[in-house]
Protein backbone atom coordinates (compact mmCIF):
# COMPACT_ATOMS: atom_id res chain seq x y z
CA UNK A 1 0.00 0.00 0.00
CA UNK A 2 0.80 3.68 -0.95
CA UNK A 3 0.49 6.77 1.11
CA UNK A 4 1.36 10.26 0.49
CA UNK A 5 1.61 12.57 3.32
CA UNK A 6 -0.56 10.20 5.38
CA UNK A 7 -0.06 10.50 9.48
CA UNK A 8 -1.72 7.33 10.40
CA UNK A 9 -1.24 3.74 9.21
CA UNK A 10 -4.29 2.40 7.74
CA UNK A 11 -5.12 -1.46 7.15
CA UNK A 12 -6.05 -2.56 3.24
CA UNK A 13 -9.14 -4.12 4.37
CA UNK A 14 -10.20 -0.65 6.27
CA UNK A 15 -9.77 1.34 2.62
CA UNK A 16 -11.95 -1.65 1.01
CA UNK A 17 -14.96 -0.78 3.73
CA UNK A 18 -14.66 2.74 3.58
CA UNK A 19 -13.42 2.72 7.52
CA UNK A 20 -9.97 4.63 6.55
CA UNK A 21 -12.10 7.48 5.85
CA UNK A 22 -12.94 8.34 9.41
CA UNK A 23 -8.94 7.67 10.47
CA UNK A 24 -7.87 9.89 7.31
CA UNK A 25 -10.05 13.44 8.26
CA UNK A 26 -8.54 12.73 11.78
CA UNK A 27 -5.49 12.94 10.20
CA UNK A 28 -5.73 16.36 8.56
CA UNK A 29 -7.92 18.23 11.27
CA UNK A 30 -4.50 19.78 12.47
CA UNK A 31 -3.97 21.18 8.83
CA UNK A 32 -7.22 21.71 8.28
CA UNK A 33 -7.35 23.82 11.99
CA UNK A 34 -4.30 25.46 10.83
CA UNK A 35 -6.35 27.09 7.73
CA UNK A 36 -8.65 28.25 10.23
CA UNK A 37 -6.20 30.75 11.89
CA UNK A 38 -4.59 31.88 8.41
CA UNK A 39 -0.84 29.94 8.40
CA UNK A 40 0.86 31.13 5.48
CA UNK A 41 3.39 28.29 4.87
CA UNK A 42 6.32 28.31 3.04
CA UNK A 43 7.56 30.01 -0.24
CA UNK A 44 9.72 27.76 -3.02
CA UNK A 45 11.43 27.99 -6.26
CA UNK A 46 9.64 25.58 -8.65
CA UNK A 47 12.74 25.48 -10.39
CA UNK A 48 11.11 28.08 -13.07
CA UNK A 49 11.90 30.94 -11.41
CA UNK A 50 8.67 31.45 -10.04
CA UNK A 51 8.00 31.25 -6.43
CA UNK A 52 5.61 28.54 -5.38
CA UNK A 53 3.89 28.79 -2.04
CA UNK A 54 3.10 25.72 0.35
CA UNK A 55 0.68 25.24 3.58
CA UNK A 56 -2.14 25.34 4.66
CA UNK A 57 -5.24 27.57 2.93
CA UNK A 58 -5.73 31.24 4.38
CA UNK A 59 -6.89 34.68 3.25
CA UNK A 60 -8.84 35.14 0.52
CA UNK A 61 -8.05 31.45 -0.43
CA UNK A 62 -10.26 30.01 2.43
CA UNK A 63 -13.36 32.45 0.38
CA UNK A 64 -12.18 31.27 -3.17
CA UNK A 65 -11.78 27.25 -1.36
CA UNK A 66 -15.76 27.40 -0.57
CA UNK A 67 -16.84 28.63 -3.82
CA UNK A 68 -15.05 25.51 -5.38
CA UNK A 69 -16.45 23.24 -2.26
CA UNK A 70 -19.92 24.84 -3.18
CA UNK A 71 -19.53 23.95 -6.93
CA UNK A 72 -18.42 20.56 -6.51
CA UNK A 73 -21.53 20.13 -4.68
CA UNK A 74 -23.50 21.25 -7.42
CA UNK A 75 -21.51 18.98 -9.34
CA UNK A 76 -21.79 16.06 -8.16
CA UNK A 77 -25.98 16.63 -7.32
CA UNK A 78 -26.15 16.97 -11.15
CA UNK A 79 -24.33 14.00 -12.13
CA UNK A 80 -26.29 12.02 -9.72
CA UNK A 81 -29.62 13.64 -10.71
CA UNK A 82 -28.54 12.98 -14.50
CA UNK A 83 -28.04 9.26 -13.47
CA UNK A 84 -30.69 8.64 -11.70
CA UNK A 85 -32.58 10.22 -14.81
CA UNK A 86 -30.86 7.31 -17.34
CA UNK A 87 -31.54 5.02 -14.87
CA UNK A 88 -35.63 5.66 -15.05
CA UNK A 89 -35.25 5.95 -18.55
CA UNK A 90 -33.46 1.88 -18.74
CA UNK A 91 -36.15 0.51 -16.12
CA UNK A 92 -38.84 1.84 -18.42
CA UNK A 93 -37.29 0.22 -21.49
CA UNK A 94 -37.01 -2.94 -19.56
CA UNK A 95 -40.19 -2.90 -18.72
CA UNK A 96 -40.95 -2.84 -22.64
CA UNK A 97 -39.08 -5.49 -22.85
CA UNK A 98 -40.33 -8.01 -20.73
CA UNK A 99 -43.53 -7.44 -21.33
CA UNK A 100 -43.03 -7.98 -25.55
CA UNK A 101 -39.72 -9.64 -25.38
CA UNK A 102 -38.03 -9.40 -29.13
CA UNK A 103 -35.15 -8.80 -30.98
CA UNK A 104 -36.31 -4.71 -31.29
CA UNK A 105 -37.14 -4.41 -27.23
CA UNK A 106 -33.83 -6.16 -25.93
CA UNK A 107 -32.02 -3.44 -28.46
CA UNK A 108 -33.74 -0.82 -27.11
CA UNK A 109 -33.39 -2.34 -23.34
CA UNK A 110 -29.45 -2.37 -24.45
CA UNK A 111 -29.06 1.29 -25.62
CA UNK A 112 -30.44 2.47 -22.38
CA UNK A 113 -27.97 0.44 -20.18
CA UNK A 114 -25.15 1.96 -22.44
CA UNK A 115 -26.91 5.50 -22.37
CA UNK A 116 -27.14 5.28 -18.29
CA UNK A 117 -23.33 4.53 -17.97
CA UNK A 118 -22.54 7.77 -19.15
CA UNK A 119 -23.44 9.93 -16.37
CA UNK A 120 -22.48 7.62 -13.72
CA UNK A 121 -19.18 6.46 -14.97
CA UNK A 122 -18.52 10.14 -14.72
CA UNK A 123 -19.48 10.16 -9.96
CA UNK A 124 -16.34 7.64 -10.04
CA UNK A 125 -14.44 10.82 -8.35
CA UNK A 126 -17.01 11.06 -5.33
CA UNK A 127 -15.84 7.90 -3.80
CA UNK A 128 -13.16 6.82 -1.46
CA UNK A 129 -13.49 9.68 1.25
CA UNK A 130 -16.71 8.21 3.41
CA UNK A 131 -19.20 10.12 1.43
CA UNK A 132 -22.83 8.85 1.07
CA UNK A 133 -21.78 6.68 -1.95
CA UNK A 134 -19.47 4.16 0.02
CA UNK A 135 -20.27 5.02 3.66
CA UNK A 136 -20.25 2.13 5.95
CA UNK A 137 -24.11 2.05 4.59
CA UNK A 138 -23.79 3.51 0.95
CA UNK A 139 -25.07 1.63 -1.76
CA UNK A 140 -21.77 1.61 -4.06
CA UNK A 141 -22.08 -2.24 -3.87
CA UNK A 142 -25.26 -2.59 -4.88
CA UNK A 143 -25.06 -0.15 -7.57
CA UNK A 144 -21.74 -1.43 -9.32
CA UNK A 145 -20.15 -3.90 -7.96
CA UNK A 146 -17.78 -5.91 -10.05
CA UNK A 147 -16.61 -8.50 -11.38
CA UNK A 148 -19.33 -10.86 -10.91
CA UNK A 149 -19.53 -14.16 -11.02
CA UNK A 150 -22.65 -14.65 -13.84
CA UNK A 151 -23.64 -18.35 -12.38
CA UNK A 152 -24.44 -16.79 -9.18
CA UNK A 153 -27.79 -15.30 -11.03
CA UNK A 154 -28.02 -17.35 -14.17
CA UNK A 155 -27.18 -19.90 -16.28
CA UNK A 156 -23.63 -19.98 -18.36
CA UNK A 157 -22.21 -22.39 -20.78
CA UNK A 158 -22.62 -26.15 -20.20
CA UNK A 159 -24.25 -25.30 -16.86
CA UNK A 160 -27.44 -24.18 -17.65
CA UNK A 161 -29.48 -24.77 -13.96
CA UNK A 162 -27.49 -22.90 -11.50
CA UNK A 163 -27.97 -19.61 -10.27
CA UNK A 164 -30.57 -17.37 -8.33
CA UNK A 165 -33.05 -17.54 -11.44
CA UNK A 166 -33.08 -21.23 -11.61
CA UNK A 167 -33.61 -22.54 -8.21
CA UNK A 168 -37.09 -21.43 -7.51
CA UNK A 169 -36.61 -23.93 -4.65
CA UNK A 170 -34.08 -22.01 -2.50
CA UNK A 171 -35.62 -18.41 -4.06
CA UNK A 172 -39.27 -18.55 -4.41
CA UNK A 173 -39.24 -14.70 -4.10
CA UNK A 174 -37.43 -12.67 -6.68
CA UNK A 175 -38.16 -8.85 -5.29
CA UNK A 176 -35.95 -5.97 -4.73
CA UNK A 177 -35.57 -6.49 -1.19
CA UNK A 178 -34.72 -10.30 -1.78
CA UNK A 179 -31.87 -9.34 -4.32
CA UNK A 180 -30.46 -6.82 -2.19
CA UNK A 181 -30.34 -9.59 0.66
CA UNK A 182 -28.34 -12.25 -1.98
CA UNK A 183 -25.88 -9.39 -3.05
CA UNK A 184 -21.72 -10.55 -2.10
CA UNK A 185 -23.33 -13.57 0.19
CA UNK A 186 -20.77 -15.81 -0.21
CA UNK A 187 -18.05 -13.89 -1.35
CA UNK A 188 -17.41 -10.00 -3.39
CA UNK A 189 -17.83 -11.63 -6.81
CA UNK A 190 -21.19 -13.17 -5.92
CA UNK A 191 -22.93 -9.71 -7.10
CA UNK A 192 -26.62 -9.80 -7.29
CA UNK A 193 -27.67 -6.17 -8.28
CA UNK A 194 -26.49 -3.36 -10.10
CA UNK A 195 -25.12 -2.41 -13.34
CA UNK A 196 -23.38 -5.85 -14.19
CA UNK A 197 -25.99 -8.12 -13.08
CA UNK A 198 -28.53 -5.69 -15.25
CA UNK A 199 -25.55 -5.78 -18.10
CA UNK A 200 -25.17 -9.94 -17.60
CA UNK A 201 -29.15 -10.01 -17.63
CA UNK A 202 -29.26 -8.83 -21.41
CA UNK A 203 -25.86 -9.51 -22.78
CA UNK A 204 -25.44 -12.75 -20.94
CA UNK A 205 -21.59 -14.15 -21.36
CA UNK A 206 -19.20 -12.67 -23.92
CA UNK A 207 -18.21 -15.81 -25.43
CA UNK A 208 -17.16 -13.33 -28.38
CA UNK A 209 -13.66 -12.68 -29.14
CA UNK A 210 -14.52 -9.70 -31.27
CA UNK A 211 -18.28 -8.76 -29.89
CA UNK A 212 -20.37 -8.74 -26.50
CA UNK A 213 -22.58 -11.38 -25.22
CA UNK A 214 -25.36 -12.70 -27.32
CA UNK A 215 -27.94 -14.02 -25.10
CA UNK A 216 -30.80 -14.43 -27.37
CA UNK A 217 -34.28 -12.58 -26.47
CA UNK A 218 -35.86 -15.71 -26.54
CA UNK A 219 -34.32 -16.02 -22.53
CA UNK A 220 -37.12 -13.69 -21.59
CA UNK A 221 -40.35 -14.92 -23.84
CA UNK A 222 -42.93 -16.85 -21.79
CA UNK A 223 -45.50 -18.38 -24.33
CA UNK A 224 -43.73 -22.32 -24.31
CA UNK A 225 -41.29 -21.19 -27.07
CA UNK A 226 -38.53 -19.21 -24.85
CA UNK A 227 -35.50 -20.82 -25.25
CA UNK A 228 -33.48 -21.67 -21.28
CA UNK A 229 -35.69 -21.99 -18.76
CA UNK A 230 -37.30 -19.61 -15.88
CA UNK A 231 -38.15 -16.70 -18.47
CA UNK A 232 -40.80 -15.27 -16.27
CA UNK A 233 -38.21 -15.12 -13.33
CA UNK A 234 -35.57 -13.76 -15.60
CA UNK A 235 -37.76 -11.20 -16.58
CA UNK A 236 -38.82 -10.46 -12.77
CA UNK A 237 -34.71 -10.71 -11.77
CA UNK A 238 -34.11 -7.64 -14.45
CA UNK A 239 -36.96 -5.63 -13.60
CA UNK A 240 -36.23 -5.86 -9.79
CA UNK A 241 -32.62 -5.63 -10.44
CA UNK A 242 -33.28 -1.98 -12.42
CA UNK A 243 -36.49 -0.77 -9.80
CA UNK A 244 -33.49 -1.08 -7.24
CA UNK A 245 -30.98 0.62 -9.19
CA UNK A 246 -33.16 3.57 -9.56
CA UNK A 247 -33.82 3.74 -5.61
CA UNK A 248 -30.18 3.25 -4.81
CA UNK A 249 -29.39 6.12 -7.15
CA UNK A 250 -32.29 8.39 -5.91
CA UNK A 251 -30.81 8.19 -2.29
CA UNK A 252 -27.85 9.91 -3.66
CA UNK A 253 -30.07 12.76 -5.31
CA UNK A 254 -31.28 13.09 -2.07
CA UNK A 255 -28.12 13.20 -0.42
CA UNK A 256 -26.84 15.78 -2.08
CA UNK A 257 -29.76 17.95 -3.07
CA UNK A 258 -29.15 21.65 -2.70
CA UNK A 259 -30.75 22.74 0.46
CA UNK A 260 -32.13 20.39 2.46
CA UNK A 261 -30.72 18.70 6.14
CA UNK A 262 -29.02 16.13 4.01
CA UNK A 263 -25.17 15.03 3.35
CA UNK A 264 -24.36 17.95 0.95
CA UNK A 265 -25.49 20.51 4.11
CA UNK A 266 -22.77 18.57 6.36
CA UNK A 267 -20.55 18.77 3.45
CA UNK A 268 -20.58 22.34 2.75
CA UNK A 269 -20.10 23.07 6.87
CA UNK A 270 -16.97 20.77 6.83
CA UNK A 271 -13.84 23.17 7.09
CA UNK A 272 -12.62 23.76 4.18
CA UNK A 273 -9.31 22.13 4.29
CA UNK A 274 -11.01 19.22 5.43
CA UNK A 275 -13.45 19.11 2.12
CA UNK A 276 -10.66 20.25 -0.35
CA UNK A 277 -8.78 17.00 1.11
CA UNK A 278 -11.96 14.83 0.39
CA UNK A 279 -11.97 16.45 -3.15
CA UNK A 280 -8.55 15.51 -3.87
CA UNK A 281 -8.88 11.58 -2.47
CA UNK A 282 -11.83 11.05 -4.34
CA UNK A 283 -9.63 12.04 -7.53
CA UNK A 284 -6.49 10.55 -6.25
CA UNK A 285 -7.55 7.23 -5.30
CA UNK A 286 -9.90 6.83 -8.35
CA UNK A 287 -6.77 7.96 -10.57
CA UNK A 288 -4.28 5.23 -8.97
CA UNK A 289 -5.57 2.62 -7.03
CA UNK A 290 -8.39 2.34 -8.55
CA UNK A 291 -8.36 3.43 -12.11
CA UNK A 292 -4.75 2.37 -13.64
CA UNK A 293 -4.85 -0.45 -10.55
CA UNK A 294 -7.91 -2.74 -10.45
CA UNK A 295 -9.48 -1.46 -13.52
CA UNK A 296 -6.74 -1.63 -15.85
CA UNK A 297 -3.52 -3.13 -14.68
CA UNK A 298 -5.22 -6.26 -13.50
CA UNK A 299 -6.75 -6.66 -16.65
CA UNK A 300 -3.57 -5.97 -18.67
CA UNK A 301 -1.84 -8.34 -16.22
CA UNK A 302 -4.08 -11.23 -16.41
CA UNK A 303 -5.27 -10.32 -19.71
CA UNK A 304 -8.54 -12.51 -18.23
CA UNK A 305 -11.93 -10.98 -20.14
CA UNK A 306 -13.26 -11.65 -16.81
CA UNK A 307 -11.03 -8.30 -15.16
CA UNK A 308 -12.70 -6.47 -17.43
CA UNK A 309 -15.25 -3.77 -16.08
CA UNK A 310 -17.84 -4.21 -18.77
CA UNK A 311 -17.17 -7.57 -19.81
CA UNK A 312 -20.29 -8.89 -21.37
CA UNK A 313 -21.14 -5.71 -23.28
CA UNK A 314 -17.43 -5.00 -24.23
CA UNK A 315 -18.33 -1.36 -22.76
CA UNK A 316 -15.40 -1.71 -20.80
CA UNK A 317 -13.35 0.96 -22.86
CA UNK A 318 -16.43 3.51 -22.40
CA UNK A 319 -16.37 3.01 -18.88
CA UNK A 320 -12.48 3.69 -18.30
CA UNK A 321 -13.37 7.11 -20.40
CA UNK A 322 -15.83 8.25 -18.15
CA UNK A 323 -14.09 7.49 -14.89
CA UNK A 324 -10.95 9.23 -15.87
CA UNK A 325 -13.21 12.35 -17.24
CA UNK A 326 -14.66 12.15 -13.64
CA UNK A 327 -11.37 13.19 -12.17
CA UNK A 328 -11.11 15.93 -14.56
CA UNK A 329 -14.48 16.90 -13.63
CA UNK A 330 -13.49 17.39 -10.17
CA UNK A 331 -10.67 19.03 -10.77
CA UNK A 332 -12.29 21.71 -13.09
CA UNK A 333 -15.53 21.72 -11.32
CA UNK A 334 -17.33 20.80 -14.76
CA UNK A 335 -20.01 18.25 -15.46
CA UNK A 336 -21.62 18.57 -18.83
CA UNK A 337 -23.21 22.23 -19.38
CA UNK A 338 -21.92 23.12 -15.95
CA UNK A 339 -19.34 24.98 -15.42
CA UNK A 340 -17.76 26.38 -11.97
CA UNK A 341 -14.94 27.05 -10.09
CA UNK A 342 -12.50 24.29 -9.42
CA UNK A 343 -9.64 23.30 -7.88
CA UNK A 344 -7.59 24.29 -10.32
CA UNK A 345 -8.11 28.37 -9.54
CA UNK A 346 -6.73 27.35 -6.09
CA UNK A 347 -3.75 25.70 -7.27
CA UNK A 348 -3.34 28.45 -10.15
CA UNK A 349 -3.33 31.06 -7.28
CA UNK A 350 0.19 29.07 -5.68
CA UNK A 351 1.82 27.30 -8.72
CA UNK A 352 0.48 27.78 -11.78
CA UNK A 353 3.20 25.50 -12.99
CA UNK A 354 1.52 22.54 -11.57
CA UNK A 355 -1.76 23.37 -12.18
CA UNK A 356 -0.69 23.65 -16.07
CA UNK A 357 1.16 20.09 -15.68
CA UNK A 358 -2.01 18.46 -14.12
CA UNK A 359 -4.26 19.66 -16.83
CA UNK A 360 -1.88 18.44 -19.29
CA UNK A 361 -1.51 14.98 -17.83
CA UNK A 362 -5.12 14.73 -17.24
CA UNK A 363 -5.71 15.36 -21.32
CA UNK A 364 -3.26 13.41 -21.93
CA UNK A 365 -4.71 10.31 -19.93
CA UNK A 366 -7.94 10.64 -21.69
CA UNK A 367 -6.55 10.61 -25.10
CA UNK A 368 -4.53 7.59 -24.35
CA UNK A 369 -7.55 6.02 -23.57
CA UNK A 370 -9.34 7.20 -26.87
CA UNK A 371 -6.56 5.47 -28.14
CA UNK A 372 -7.33 1.84 -27.10
CA UNK A 373 -8.12 -0.47 -29.20
CA UNK A 374 -11.98 -1.35 -29.61
CA UNK A 375 -13.01 -4.17 -27.74
CA UNK A 376 -11.15 -4.03 -24.33
CA UNK A 377 -10.84 -7.64 -24.28
CA UNK A 378 -9.29 -7.99 -27.67
CA UNK A 379 -6.80 -5.34 -26.99
CA UNK A 380 -5.64 -6.98 -24.18
CA UNK A 381 -4.70 -9.89 -26.00
CA UNK A 382 -2.99 -7.73 -28.87
CA UNK A 383 0.61 -6.70 -28.82
CA UNK A 384 -0.68 -2.91 -30.24
CA UNK A 385 -3.50 -3.17 -28.24
CA UNK A 386 -1.42 -3.75 -25.10
CA UNK A 387 1.03 -1.05 -25.65
CA UNK A 388 -1.65 1.44 -25.92
CA UNK A 389 -3.34 0.19 -22.54
CA UNK A 390 -0.04 0.50 -21.18
CA UNK A 391 0.47 3.98 -22.36
CA UNK A 392 -3.00 4.53 -20.70
CA UNK A 393 -2.37 3.05 -17.41
CA UNK A 394 1.23 5.12 -17.22
CA UNK A 395 -0.23 8.62 -17.56
CA UNK A 396 -3.15 8.05 -15.15
CA UNK A 397 -0.36 7.05 -12.94
CA UNK A 398 1.96 10.42 -13.57
CA UNK A 399 -1.01 12.28 -12.94
CA UNK A 400 -1.94 10.72 -9.64
CA UNK A 401 1.53 11.43 -8.78
CA UNK A 402 0.60 15.48 -9.49
CA UNK A 403 -2.66 15.07 -7.33
CA UNK A 404 -0.91 14.12 -4.54
CA UNK A 405 1.44 17.39 -5.18
CA UNK A 406 -1.31 19.08 -4.89
CA UNK A 407 -2.48 17.80 -1.75
CA UNK A 408 0.67 18.47 -0.58
CA UNK A 409 0.83 22.38 -1.68
CA UNK A 410 -2.22 22.75 0.21
CA UNK A 411 -0.39 20.25 3.53
CA UNK A 412 -3.57 18.31 2.83
CA UNK A 413 -3.67 14.07 3.08
CA UNK A 414 -4.45 11.86 0.85
CA UNK A 415 -3.88 7.56 0.13
CA UNK A 416 -3.30 7.51 -3.86
CA UNK A 417 -3.39 3.68 -3.69
CA UNK A 418 -3.53 0.77 -1.93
Amino acid sequence: MMFVNVGVAVPSTALKAGVWVRMLLVSVTFAAASAAVGCSGDDTDDGGGQVARSGPLSGAELETAKRVIKNYADVVYTSYKASHSEAVALDGALDGFVSAPSATTMQTAKDAWLAARTPYGQTEGYRFYGGPIDDEDGPEGQINAWPMDELYIDYVAGMPDVGIINDPATHPNITKASIAALNEVGGEANVATGYHAIEFLLWGQDLNQDGPGERPFTDYVTDGSGTAANQDRRGAYVSAASKLLVDDLQEMVDAWEPDKDNYRKTFEALDPGVALTNMLQGMGFLSGGELSGERMNVAYTSQEQEDEHSCFSDNTHNDILYNAQSIQNVYLGNFGSHDGPGIDELVEGRDPELNKQLKTEMTASIRAIKDIPVPFDSALQEEHGREKIKVAIDSLRAQTTTIAKVAELFDLKIVVEE
